[in-house]
């Protein structure tokens, strides 16, 4: 005789009219076994399992979960019945640039998909596209490692040397090791247009102009909305977060308390830069403006020949770069001389970055580009003399990484090597934290971990832990599951 299954399932859904929640939530209990499920709707979302010492309190524990959800506004509903909210990404044309030459590009890498995100440091490229995917090349363009994302890449950030993913099934992914993870789960009603993380503190400014901050352990601090809508631009530093939206530029203070300034700029802000002391708004009406960090007073005014969709510098400001609508690449002096104006030779560039002589473009075709912005290059540039440009090609064994989704997709070690970190998943307050075990370490302090792999007593290894300005452990290296 069989035995008969005790599991039963609620699925719930809270969805509103003009941008507002759209997600779901589900309980499952089987047995002694509670399992919640919670995100987007359409999306697969979060998953977390809790044990309990008898049948009736595990059905007490969900029936109370249900009860609180239901008095939020949520309902029953059918999965499937209703469909993902439509995502929102930039709508960008791109015109043939009017520029008499072109800019001197060394090489160039064609993802296969349409690309905004970028970052550029000592050692790497990283180039993130719509498919999901995020390579990571050297700076001659040979490509490393990819990663496979679940859903489109909205920009890349850094954070000291951890670097995020913001993709459009509102996760931001840590690829700063071989598996990658989600480390925030954004609120499902904030649609990504741009994000910047902070010694571990997530700054999200979305379609609504709203500024969403959410701390490491993934956990809702504050929100603004701003003055305009359409926000492409949000940068953080210890002393403001500034919001660049259609209405200008917002600073507010790190902690929520509110705003310290306003500044409206010349057309809405399509993305930002920073330095130490400025930050830079490219904007729909041909200019990049630089705004005073202290006060929001604009310094200096940078005049292109299209809308612009991208802005960068050379350290301390000296130089300030632009890319627009129209396929070109400008350089400016810091008080606003234009130096010159290229063409891309292949697309507008979407984001922009500058290092050691090199300017390092995401162009609408889907390709990241490197241009040698070094004085003798541009010259030769400007009087139609160009490198060949040399097409970087995938190798054919290339090693490729996905997130893990599971606790039984981490490898795992019968002992911890040598110099490695033990860490232990714990329930505090409801929620499953992860502390140090090893000595040396804080044990009060919290780990920032992925979350899909949280077992309760479960023990993991991890090459290093470096400790964060927030008081919390950033991961650094490979997980595993110690067994």
């Amino acid at each position: 005789m069989s035995a008969v299954s005790t599991a039963e399932t609620t699925y719930l859904e809270l969805s509103q009219e003009g941008g507002g929640a759209h997600k779901f939530y589900e309980v499952g209990v089987d047995g002694l076994v509670v399992t919640v499920r919670y995100g987007r709707i359409g999306a697969d979302g979060q998953t977390q399992t809790s044990t309990f010492p008898t049948v009736e309190k595990a059905r007490a524990a969900a029936a109370k979960k249900v009860g609180e959800k239901v008095r939020k506004g949520y309902a029953p509903a059918v999965p499937g019945g209703r469909a993902p909210r439509p995502v929102t990404r930039r709508q960008v044309g791109s015109a043939p640039s009017t520029a008499r030459a072109v800019a001197p590009v060394l090489w160039r890498f064609r993802t296969g998909s349409a690309a905004f995100g970028i970052h550029v440091d000592d050692e790497h490229c990283w180039v993130g596209n719509q498919a999901g995917d995020v390579y990571t090349l050297d700076h001659e363009g040979a490509v490393l490692a990819r990663f496979g994302l679940p859903d489109g890449v909205k920009c890349l950030v850094a954070d000291d040397f951890w670097i995020y993913a913001g993709c459009d099934d509102g996760k931001v992914y840590d690829l700063s090791s071989k598996l990658p993870f989600a480390a925030y789960d954004i609120t499902a009603d904030v649609d990504i247009f741009w994000l910047d993380i902070h010694e571990g503190v997530l700054n999200v400014s979305d379609r609504g102009g709203r500024l969403t901050v959410i701390d490491h352990e993934d956990e809702h601090q504050w929100a603004r909305r701003s003055q305009g809508e359409h926000a492409w631009m949000v940068r953080a530093d210890d002393h403001a977060v500034y919001h660049g939206h259609r209405q200008g530029v917002t600073a507010y203070r790190p902690d929520g308390g509110g705003e310290l300034w306003h500044t409206r700029t010349r057309g809405g802000v399509l993305f930002g830069w920073q330095e130490d002391d400025a930050v830079y708004a490219g904007t729909g009406h041909r200019v990049v403006q630089r705004l005073s960090k202290a006060t929001g007073a604009i310094e200096a005014t940078y005049g292109c020949d299209s809308a612009v969709y991208s802005c960068a510098t050379s350290p301390g400001g000296r130089f300030v770069f632009a890319g627009d609508a129209a396929s070109s690449v400008y350089c400016f002096d810091r008080d606003g001389t234009r130096l010159w104006k290229l063409g891309t030779g292949g697309g507008s560039a979407l984001s922009m970055q500058y290092r050691d002589e090199r300017l390092y473009l995401v162009t609408t075709d889907g390709s990241l580009v490197c241009v040698d912005a070094s004085e003798a290059a541009i010259g030769a540039a400007q009087q139609g003399s160009v490198p060949v440009v040399r097409d970087v090609e995938l190798a054919a064994a290339l090693p490729t990484y996905a997130p893990a989704t599971a606790v039984h997709a981490v490898a795992t070690v019968a002992q911890a090597p040598i110099g490695s970190v033990v860490v232990e998943c714990v329930r505090e307050a409801g929620r499953v934290r992860v502390h140090v075990v090893s000595d040396g370490y804080d044990t009060s302090w919290n780990v920032q971990f992925p979350r899909a792999i949280r077992e309760p007593g479960a023990r993991y290894v991890v090459d290093a832990l470096h400790p964060a300005a927030g008081g919390f452990y950033r991961v650094r290296g490979d997980i595993r599951r110690l067994v």
